[in-house]
């Protein structure tokens, strides 16, 4: 007899569910082997929270939609904090939530997945009976595909063991991503036209545009940035900043502050991205590009919002043709309009480009390693093919921007909920998203602990991650945040804790740095096999706050 567990299943692997994450109770114990069933590969972690973050990584490295399974209730609660990241992230995700049958109204097992969902931002929809089982599970697919969203899938458990008939998969609907308006083409054709120091800023809504806007800016004669979260995305172009807001080099904060037209794609501008507005001249043409019209101007001021994806949108603007009055249309041949791209320019993007080339005093000392020297040496050591994903923190801005990244599915940001805790859960999806990468997982030791359960899934699954914890005994940002201010420390410094000793107890090779030269281990364990994962118990120097914190405070 086939079941609606077995019908949801089918159809999520024959929509093209890869790998779906979870921890397996009784009420999503069918479900999850109805996908395996069908080819699926299922990763068990430790905790629903991990599973969560998992799959977000996994789907933004991989492209993918990802997908979860929880057991009712309690499993769905503990994988919250997860969703609620991937929702703000706008992660194409369907969770798979088991859920009391419309008889159990005082399981215990019952609450209102429907306004949990809905909650942290995510969608909730439900597979209501056996006859419409696939139809469900389809829709709920395609919400995350097509429209980037979080889902949470909710499957009664009466539901779930009724029979059902197998039911084919219905033809795919092909969607043309809108493009602006030819009034909008037309006048944004005219700013780049008459821009002197144009920059464009790419964020998540612009990972698919890459080449559009390398060939647009070649044109317009634009220097090239990103927002953190699309960090990579112009790696190796050499007109690129890399990122713009508190991760900015000063060189690329000097350039965008410069600018005379901002352009914004698929990016919101938000504080971060501009540093509070100040990284952008009050004199400067503010436009912005987006596919949802709520999102323009809702962070920063903008004097001309388009409504439009931003490749299609870049497309149509290069597309316009020569016919149109000579001031106000682009060169043909790129490199025809110098604009931002000089000579002197590209100089000192060569010379000051990135931060290791910014000089600084190094705070190191006897038994601490100052987190920037760490994070270049590692630099030299970690292949080029990598892909870095990073918790969150006062480390977090030395691996974000010490460590270079390939492109786009190098870097594996998961911070728009700003929770501490999701590095080791990410690299784990990153690592399964991009098997031929070496996966580097960068935390602090209070994410770390906090996570510290899927050290054994990432163990047993044999990945070769490498796991850096830039370990200051704290949680380093209330101590740099508050300590100024004479206030009491005691909730948020700890002993030291010896990482690499526990690794060693989950059967990880490790190691314990306080200077350059103990980073020798890591250099070998990366000439290979990597059979096991490497962790890095690095005692940095903590006697200041990172550069980009006292900023990011700014909006406390």
């Amino acid at each position: 007899m086939t079941t609606v567990a077995e019908v949801v299943g089918a159809t999520l692997a024959g929509l093209g569910a890869t790998h779906v994450f979870g921890v397996v109770g009784s009420g999503n114990f069918h479900v999850t082997n109805a996908l395996v069933a069908h080819g699926v590969r299922f990763v068990a972690t430790r905790h629903e929270g991990g599973a969560a973050t998992a799959a977000d990584a996994f789907a933004r490295v991989s492209g993918q939609v990802g997908v979860v399974s929880v057991h009712q209730g309690c499993g769905l609660t503990n994988a919250m904090t997860g969703l609620a990241e991937a929702a703000k992230s706008r992660t194409p995700l369907v969770v798979l939530a088991a859920e009391p049958g419309a008889s159990a109204l005082r399981s215990n097992f019952r609450v209102d997945q429907d306004a949990l969902a809905v909650a942290v931002g995510a969608s909730s929809e439900r597979v209501h009976s056996a006859a419409t089982a696939a139809t469900d599970t389809v829709r709920a697919w395609r919400l995350a595909q097509d429209q980037r969203r979080t889902v949470v899938l909710n499957l009664p458990l009466d539901v779930q063991a009724a029979p059902a008939e197998p039911a084919a998969l219905p033809a795919a609907t092909r969607i043309t991503p809108p493009r602006a308006s030819d009034e909008a083409v037309t006048e944004l054709v005219a700013l780049l036209a008459g821009a002197q120091r144009p920059v464009f800023i790419a964020g998540r809504g612009a990972l698919d545009a890459k080449e559009t806007l390398q060939e647009l800016a070649a044109r317009s004669g634009a220097l090239l940035a990103t927002s953190a979260v699309a960090r990579g995305l112009f790696a190796g172009d050499p007109w690129s900043l890399d990122v713009s807001g508190g991760f900015a080099t000063p060189l690329a904060a000097e350039l965008i502050a410069g600018a005379d037209v901002v352009v914004a794609w698929g990016a919101s501008l938000n504080m971060w991205t501009t540093r509070h507005g100040a990284l952008l001249a009050d004199s400067a043409t503010i436009v912005q590009v987006d596919l949802d019209p709520a999102a323009l101007g809702a962070h920063h001021r903008v004097d001309l919002g388009i409504t439009g994806d931003a490749a299609a949108t870049a497309r149509a603007v290069l597309d316009v043709p020569s016919a149109t009055t000579e001031d106000s249309r682009l060169p043909v041949v790129p490199g025809e309009k110098a604009g931002y791209r000089t000579a002197d320019v590209l100089e000192r993007i060569v010379a000051a480009g990135r931060w290791r080339d910014v000089s600084y005093d190094d705070d190191g000392d006897a038994t601490h390693i100052d987190p920037r020297t760490l994070s270049i040496a590692l630099d030299d050591l970690i292949p080029r093919e990598r892909v870095v994903a990073v918790d969150s923190g006062n480390f977090m801005g030395y691996p974000s921007t010490y460590l270079s990244v390939p492109d786009r599915r190098g870097f594996c940001f998961t911070q728009a909920f700003q929770s501490i805790g999701l590095g080791l859960a990410s690299a784990l999806g990153a690592a399964l998203a991009a098997p031929d990468r070496v996966p580097v997982a960068a935390c602090g030791d209070g994410g770390f602990l906090m996570s510290i359960a899927e050290l054994e899934t990432v163990r047993r699954l044999g990945l070769g991650l490498l796991i850096v914890v830039y370990n200051d005994a704290a949680y380093g940002a209330e101590v740099h945040h508050f300590g100024p201010h004479g206030h009491p420390l005691t909730t948020v410094v700890f002993p030291e804790t010896d990482l690499a000793a526990i690794a060693r107890g989950y059967g990880c090779a490790a190691v314990t740095v306080r200077h350059p030269g103990d980073l020798a281990p890591v250099a070998e364990w990366l000439a290979g096999p990597r059979a096991v994962p490497m962790l890095v118990d690095a005692k940095v120097a903590a006697g200041r706050p990172s550069w980009w914190l006292e900023e990011a405070f700014r909006g406390h």
